[in-house]
């Protein structure tokens, strides 16, 4: 899913940035300057969301920007928890899956990967790259 949410930047006196996603509960972070402070706040987003989809906890929707004091802003970040899934949830679940011995056979003797042609497979068929 993608997501867009309003973000408050702060700037710092030693020119870091500290930034907080008012919209999700907790979400805060901070950034060395303005580039790093709005990849980590779009890292953040992302991780408090697919967090939420991955235990079935209802989604906020984004509300109104916020009022902020100077030198603060806004900026909108977004977060594609489907990127950040596939980029970060790597684990090895085991499937247990019936072939024809014959086929299996045959593909043994090629040295097929089984794992990774199913992987292959279901990107394809998923249309994921």
């Amino acid at each position: 899913m993608k997501y867009v949410y309003p973000a408050i930047f702060t700037p710092l006196e030693n020119g870091e940035f500290d930034v907080q996603i008012p919209d999700l509960p907790g979400c805060r972070t901070c950034g060395t300057d303005l580039a790093d402070a709005i990849f980590m706040a779009e890292d953040a987003a992302s991780m408090w969301l697919w967090d939420a989809e991955s235990h079935g906890e209802p989604i906020p929707a984004a509300g109104e920007a916020p009022a902020i004091k100077s030198p603060q802003f806004i900026s909108y970040i977004a977060a594609d928890t489907d990127a950040y899934r596939r980029k970060n949830d790597n684990r090895a679940v085991k499937k247990t899956l019936t072939i024809p011995n014959w086929l299996n056979i045959e593909a043994e003797r090629a040295g097929v990967n089984f794992s990774q042609l199913l992987q292959e497979a279901l990107k394809e068929k998923l249309q994921i790259d």
